[in-house]
C-alpha cells in the first residue's frame, strides 16, 4: 500500500479519516501494518500490502476460489490477447490521455484483468475486491508502482465521498446482495464532474428461466471444490458438444438458453485450450456465486438519480452497459 491511497480511503462505517498507526515497509510503501480511525478508533490491518477492511470474505468466498484458481484465464498478459482490453475499451472508452495522473477506482476487480488495461495507463489505481480475490490481483499487478489494491465491500466501501476521477464496475453488481446500492455507492466515490462506468446483468421477463437460475438453488449450496470437480469431469464431453450446437442458428440460441455451460464460440483469438478453460472459469462462475440479481435498465437509473449523478449513456440495455458523469 502506498501510503498516499490516505488521500482517498475513509472509515467504512463512518465517513473518518484513516492514519497509519503501525508499519513496516520503505519508500512511502506499507507492506504490514494497520490503519485507525482518527474519530472511533477502528483499526484495520495491512497485509502483505493490502488493506483489509472486512474479517472474511463472506458471500463472495466462491469468487475469492475461483480468481485465485484461473488467475491466468483472462488476464491479457497471461493470455498473449487483448480480449480484456478491447472489452474494457468499447464499454468504459477512457484512453491514457484522460487517465494518467487521476484517481481511478476499479470496484470488483477480481484477478485485475480490467485493472491491469488500465494501470497501464498510468492513473492512481485502486482495486477493491471483497474477496480473497485481491491475493491473485496482487499478482497480476505486481509490477505496477502506481496501483494500491485494497480488500473491502462495495456495500460500504472504504473510501472518501467525491474522491475519484474515474470509477468503473464490470460485472460486479449482480453478485451482491444490493445490487442497487452498489451502484450508488461507486457513484458516489466519484468526484462531481468525474465519469463512471458499468456492466451489468440485464432482467427481462423471461431472464430467470434461463435453466442456470432453476439449477442455482441446488450449485449456490454445494461445496465449491466438489461443484468445480463436477464440472470439470463433465466438461470433456459438455465443450465440444456446446461448442458445435452454440454456432446453429436460431437453436444455437435456443441451446444457451437450456444448457448451463458457458462455451463461448465467438472467442477467436483464443486456442481450444484457452476456450476449455475460460469455459470452466464462467461456467462456475455462473452456478455457484451466493447471489446472481439482474437489474433492468430503470433499476440501474433510479440508483444513478439517488446517487446524484448528473449524466448518464445507456450503450445498451441487455446486457446493461452504461457510461455516465457524476
Amino acid at each position: 500500500m502506498r501510503e498516499k491511497l490516505l488521500e482517498v480511503l475513509a472509515e467504512p462505517e463512518t465517513g473518518h479519516p484513516l492514519q497509519l498507526v503501525a508499519r513496516k515497509g520503505s519508500a512511502g510503501v506499507v507492506e504490514d501494518g494497520e490503519l485507525q480511525c482518527v474519530a472511533c478508533g477502528r483499526s484495520y490491518p495491512i497485509v502483505r500490502g493490502i488493506p483489509r477492511f472486512v474479517p472474511d470474505e463472506g458471500y463472495a468466498s466462491s469468487f475469492g476460489m475461483q480468481w485465485n484458481r484461473f488467475r491466468a484465464v483472462q488476464v491479457d498478459s497471461l493470455t498473449g490477447h487483448t480480449h480484456s482490453q478491447r472489452r474494457f475499451d468499447e464499454e468504459a472508452g477512457w484512453d491514457e490521455s484522460m487517465l494518467k495522473d487521476r484517481w481511478v477506482l476499479d470496484g470488483g476487480c477480481g484477478a485485475g484483468r480490467f485493472a491491469e488495461v488500465v494501470a497501464a495507463r498510468g492513473p492512481n489505481m485502486v482495486a477493491l475486491d471483497f474477496s480473497s480475490a485481491v491475493d491473485a490481483a496482487a499478482q497480476t499487478l505486481a509490477r505496477f508502482p502506481n496501483v494500491d489494491i485494497v480488500q473491502g465491500n462495495l456495500l460500504c466501501p472504504p473510501f472518501r465521498r467525491d474522491s475519484f476521477d474515474f470509477a468503473y464496475s464490470i460485472g460486479v453488481a449482480q453478485h451482491t446482495p444490493d445490487p442497487g446500492l452498489v451502484v450508488e455507492n461507486v457513484v458516489r466515490c466519484v468526484k462531481r464532474g468525474g465519469q463512471f462506468c458499468f456492466s451489468i446483468y440485464a432482467r427481462r421477463p423471461w431472464t430467470k428461466l434461463n435453466t442456470k437460475y432453476l439449477i442455482r438453488p441446488i450449485t449456490r449450496r454445494m461445496d465449491q471444490m466438489a461443484l468445480l470437480r463436477a464440472i470439470e469431469m463433465v466438461m470433456p464431453v459438455a465443450f465440444p458438444l456446446t461448442d458445435r450446437l452454440y454456432r446453429l442458428p436460431i437453436l444455437g440460441r435456443l441451446a444457451q438458453f437450456t444448457i448451463p455451460i458457458a462455451t463461448y464460440v465467438d472467442r477467436e483469438d483464443f486456442d481450444d485450450r484457452q476456450r476449455y478453460e475460460e469455459a470452466i472459469l464462467d461456467t462456475f462462475d455462473m452456478l455457484s456465486p451466493r447471489y446472481d440479481s439482474p437489474m433492468t435498465w430503470q433499476e440501474v437509473k433510479a440508483a444513478f438519480t439517488r446517487s446524484e449523478a448528473s449524466s448518464w449513456t445507456f450503450k445498451n440495455r441487455v446486457p446493461i452497459n452504461v457510461v455516465g458523469v457524476r
